[in-house]
């Protein structure tokens, strides 16, 4: 019941924030700042630049879970492994993102009861991931690859819930929605680091709406 509740959420707000290489102590004013924006959608994505990085990624997971409560749709991303999944999951982590189509990882994520979002770029790693046991399939690098090659491939897999990422900003988000992505997935365009070590939280909130705004005007005809 939950895990079908998270994922209609995601395919309803179609929007997550992924929010990657922001402190400890600057975890809980950004998460505030682009929730306030009307996203609260977000992937804490983990540092594997040393194990100790790794570690302070699941604490920001259960520092959000425990500060905003069922105010947030909280998920972890850049997981690369089933000992990760369950760390993740342990943190609070209710969707597990990856940037590859590991089995191991989809399969962990599943016994697990949480959403599971892989990455592929090809038609063939879109199949085998839905087929291991994916929700959504991520795109990535979606701005890279375009408008064209998104229509081209939801031809014949339409059926596969697919969240574009990479290159996605306010100004073409409603664009890959139309070329018929069920939702995307936004980094550095909302999450900027350097505005948040100048601690310029008011523009993050900014951004988020602008991308809201967007992605709810009507399609155009």
């Amino acid at each position: 019941m939950e895990e079908n509740y998270i994922l209609q959420n995601l395919l309803r707000q179609k929007i997550i924030a992924i929010v990657r290489g922001v402190r400890k102590e600057q975890i809980q004013k950004t998460a505030d700042a682009i929730i306030k924006g009307g996203i609260s959608c977000l992937e804490i994505a983990i540092d594997h630049t040393s194990p100790e990085s790794v570690e302070q990624t699941y604490e920001m997971i259960r520092c959000l879970k425990e500060t905003f409560a069922a105010g947030i749709c909280l998920g972890a991303g850049t997981v690369l492994s089933g000992q990760e999944v369950k760390a993740c999951v342990e943190a609070g982590a209710e969707y597990i993102i990856s940037p590859n189509k590991n089995p191991d990882v989809i399969r962990k994520t599943k016994e697990a009861g949480k959403i599971s979002i892989p990455g592929a770029l090809t038609p063939t790693e879109m199949t085998e991931a839905w087929e291991a046991g994916a929700d959504i399939v991520k795109l990535f690098p979606a701005g890279i690859l375009g408008l064209d090659y998104i229509k081209a491939v939801r031809g014949p897999l339409k059926h596969i819930p697919v969240s574009a990422v990479g290159g996605v900003t306010p100004g073409n988000c409603r664009d890959f929605i139309e070329a018929g992505c069920s939702s995307i997935g936004v980094g550095g365009n909302l999450v900027d680091l350097k505005k948040i070590e100048l601690g310029d939280y008011d523009s993050l909130t900014k951004t988020a709406l602008d991308y809201v705004r967007n992605l709810q005007r009507q399609i155009r005809m």
